[in-house]
């Protein structure tokens, strides 16, 4: 008799990665995303840190600065927008319907975000080395890549908790209200000192601005804090906007 046929094995980790291949197969589909991600942190930098100022000290302040709020976008966006669009089109509930590991959806969306940010730190550093004038050592290179990689998650997780409160549209208004004032607050475009000293004595609620001076401190442009109170900092409002965001998206189920 023949043999009976075994079903294939259940592997989890390849649900985690076809579920985030497809996230990001899903975003990079959508122009109205995809464009202004990658374009205007890269349109930006050309313009400000490049053509503008022809001070290779002034393009690597630019790198690390516009960097940061490239991701900033990208894991905003991503998450804000696209949870509150997905909430209201039911795709959540679906999502835990199906027969998938717990969190794949959440895990895949981090993955896009943080594919984004790769892309957007290879944009800039190729900008940077070849139109800007700036030399960094390998090492720095690969530090600022990995700053601004990781660097995505305390937005993800901001990202995450305004999607869970607010609808589609909405939540693209309050990403916005909340983007553009933190980048310019937390010395991405300038630097501080060129602000009143009100700016700089509050600068530190942002966390855009933790993940900014870590970003500038591998160019050597930082103000001079602790690298530890950054990441601290960061780690704290990745943890609690998370938790609160879970908090919100179980009650909501």
């Amino acid at each position: 008799m023949d043999a009976i046929a075994r079903p294939p094995r259940f592997l989890p980790w390849r649900c985690y990665l076809l579920e985030a291949g497809y996230e990001l197969l899903r975003q990079l589909r959508e122009p109205a995303f995809v464009l202004p991600t990658l374009l205007f942190p890269t349109a930006f930098y050309l313009l400000f840190g490049v053509m503008l100022t022809g001070n290779a000290a002034n393009a690597q302040y630019m790198l690390a600065g516009y960097g940061v709020f490239g991701i900033m976008g990208a894991a905003l966006f991503g998450f804000g927008a696209g949870i509150a669009a997905d909430r209201e089109r039911g795709l959540l509930r679906l999502k835990r319907a199906l027969p998938a590991p717990p969190g794949a959806w959440l895990l895949a969306k981090m993955a896009a975000a943080m594919a984004f940010a790769a892309i957007i730190s290879l944009l800039l550093a190729t900008l940077a080395a070849t139109l800007g004038g700036v030399a960094l050592a390998p090492g720095q290179w690969l530090l600022l890549f990995a700053a601004n990689v990781l660097g995505v998650l305390p937005f993800c997780a901001i990202g995450l908790y305004i999607g869970s409160l607010v609808g589609g549209n909405a939540a693209v208004a309050v990403v916005n209200i909340l983007f553009l004032p933190m980048a310019f607050l937390s010395g991405l475009w300038m630097p501080l000192s060129v602000l009143p000293d009100i700016f700089t004595r509050l600068s530190p609620v942002w966390p855009a601005y933790h993940l900014g001076q870590l970003a500038m401190k591998v160019v050597g442009h930082d103000a001079g804090g602790s690298t530890w109170l950054h990441l601290g900092v960061l780690g704290v409002v990745t943890a609690v906007f998370f938790m609160l965001a879970r908090r919100r998206l179980a009650a909501a189920a």
